[in-house]
């Protein structure tokens, strides 16, 4: 199989798809130049829908991997906010990114957008807390994965002792690639950290029975993840704000005027 090939081969079923008809999606990307396989959501065809990506110049991944007070106080949500205003003046419906660290930003760029703003695979976890039942998380780096990124998002200091954070080895193969920026993937190596990421949270907490994926690089593996712990896999594909703020309105078409 050719490296082309390779890169957008996917390693399970297609990927749940929004509504036929939908509206366009803007995705406001890091500057990244590390391969995007099938699922991976800053892959446009990830999301069967019209997508309009824009590409926030000079803010990679090492930029946004960061605590939510780094990420407050530096270049990125600036430069997020006039990115999200960009977006808008494009005429999309609805606005999300292809970093889960910028969960603290929500607010911010809810608040600059005036249209549907959905940061992060986190903003899944307030209702899922809600069920009473402990829900796990897999990030790209634990260790800057911080309360903070969740009690913006109003989550309760009550409520984070039911989440369990499970990271990627930091020499690994996925985080090499993805938080280095390198122009390599080696999507099967890093398709096994993911998983084997998966099993250790699983292993520290059996009680666990959904696990929401932090990282949008990660959903390519997802399937894997599913068939090797049970778990319900969840991530920006999932979100029920994107999904209502891209369907097309079926009830207003029929009430639309006959020309």
């Amino acid at each position: 199989m050719d490296e082309e090939a390779r890169i957008n081969a996917s390693s399970g079923p297609a990927l749940p798809v929004f509504p036929p008809g939908a509206r366009r999606l803007g995705i406001l990307m890091l500057d990244t130049r590390f391969p995007r396989p099938m699922g991976d959501l800053g892959n446009p065809a990830s999301w069967g829908v019209p997508t309009e990506l824009l590409v926030v110049q000079g803010i990679g991944p090492a930029d946004a991997v960061q605590s939510a007070q780094q990420l407050r106080q530096g270049p990125v949500l600036r430069a997020f906010c006039e990115a999200v205003v960009e977006l808008k003046r494009r005429g999309v419906a609805a606005i999300t990114t292809s970093c889960g660290f910028l969960a603290p930003l929500q607010r911010d760029l809810q608040r600059a957008a005036s249209i549907r703003a959905v940061t992060s695979s986190l903003t899944l976890l307030p209702s899922l807390l809600a069920e009473g039942l402990p829900v796990g998380v897999l990030t790209i780096n634990s260790q800057r994965l911080g309360a903070d990124h969740f009690l913006a998002l109003g989550i309760s200091h009550a409520q984070l002792g039911r989440l369990v954070v499970e990271g990627m080895p930091a020499g690994g193969r996925f985080s090499r690639s993805i938080l280095g920026n390198r122009k390599d993937l080696d999507i099967e190596g890093a398709g096994d950290e993911v998983v084997a990421a998966a099993l250790r949270l699983k292993a520290r907490a059996p009680a666990v029975r959904t696990l929401v994926l932090e990282c949008t690089n990660m959903p390519p593996y997802a399937q894997r993840i599913r068939q090797a712990t049970g778990f319900r896999v969840l991530s920006l594909l999932d979100s029920p704000l994107l999904r209502a703020a891209l369907a097309v309105d079926q009830l207003a078409a029929c009430r639309a005027p006959i020309a």
